[in-house]
């Protein structure tokens, strides 16, 4: 299986995946049509499909079909079925985030702070959690832009600008006070009930793996691959930050570390030694994920 799935993908791919992944979802009835969201729900699918496209866009796959089999499995264990509309937003601007940041194209990826600061904005106007975001870009700009005082200030103009008008038109309309949900509190207390999120813990043991396979063998990778695949575990803390502090019970926010985890895990199983390790890796990997997606929906 790892051999088939380690084969080249074609342009043809993406879009197959997409409309598989959506008769999966339907054909378990996750989908309620009954409670159907349309916004939300479409909003949730678009995410979903760009998250497809960045895999060829970002280039750490090496264009395999194992990493679209990895991400659409993941997406079918965690997805509950509908969600909250902060986390439909962020699933769907995190896609851009990343495309951005992570792209080939220099000018592209060191001129677009403007536009990156807004999404941010818009992101946070929907799911205040996701403040971290704005913590991660802001090191990324003064790690790697060249222009570090511009970039700031475009950066900063695109979060004040949508800021601005945001709660400038919430004022016409009527909203004077304050919403305090826009002041994200840590949980109280931590959760100590682990059901059924141990079942992933061997997924999270291949990442740990991965991550430190990847700096084991740092010097042996190209220039690119240490850029992108650093900012790729940078944008990954983001993400685990947000989740740690206040996912709860609520663990579809665990689908905001899918596309950082499933490109981490494609890589790992791809640099491990022998065949027979990739092999039994990649149906660990699946079958935690289907544990975990059984203890849930039963």
């Amino acid at each position: 299986m790892f051999r088939l799935l380690s084969k080249e993908t074609n342009i043809f791919s993406i879009p197959v995946y997409i409309f598989l992944l959506f008769l999966l979802i339907t054909y378990f009835n996750i989908l309620d049509y009954r409670e159907l969201d349309l916004f939300t729900d479409i909003l949730t699918f678009c995410g979903f499909g760009l998250g497809y496209f960045i895999f060829n866009a970002i280039g750490l796959n090496y264009n395999t079909h194992l990493t679209l089999v990895l991400y659409s499995v993941c997406i079918f264990a965690i997805y509950p079925g509908n969600l909250d509309i902060g986390i439909a937003m962020s699933l769907f601007t995190n896609s851009f985030v990343i495309y951005l940041l992570a792209s080939d194209n220099e000018h592209t990826r060191k001129n677009s702070f403007l536009i990156i600061g807004s999404i941010l904005a818009i992101n946070f106007i929907f799911l205040p959690t996701t403040w971290p975001m704005f913590i991660f870009v802001f090191i990324h700009l003064i790690s790697t832009a060249d222009r570090i005082g511009l970039n700031i200030f475009r950066y900063f103009f695109g979060i004040i600008m949508i800021f601005g008008t945001y709660f400038g038109v919430m004022y016409l309309l009527g909203y004077t006070e304050f919403d305090e949900q826009y002041l994200p509190l840590v949980l109280d207390k931590l959760s100590t009930d682990f059901y059924p999120l141990y079942f992933l813990a061997p997924v999270v043991l291949f990442v740990m793996y991965a991550i430190s396979d990847h700096f084991a063998n740092f010097n042996k990778k190209s220039p690119r691959s240490k850029y992108q695949y650093s900012f790729l575990l940078f944008f990954f803390i983001a993400q685990l930050t947000t989740v740690f502090l206040y996912m709860g019970k609520s663990y579809e926010y665990l689908l905001l570390l899918v596309l950082p985890n499933v490109i981490i895990i494609a890589r790992g199983l791809r640099f491990l030694r022998k065949y027979w390790m990739k092999e039994l890796g990649f149906w660990i990997i699946i079958f935690s994920l289907l544990a975990y997606k059984a203890a849930t929906f039963f």
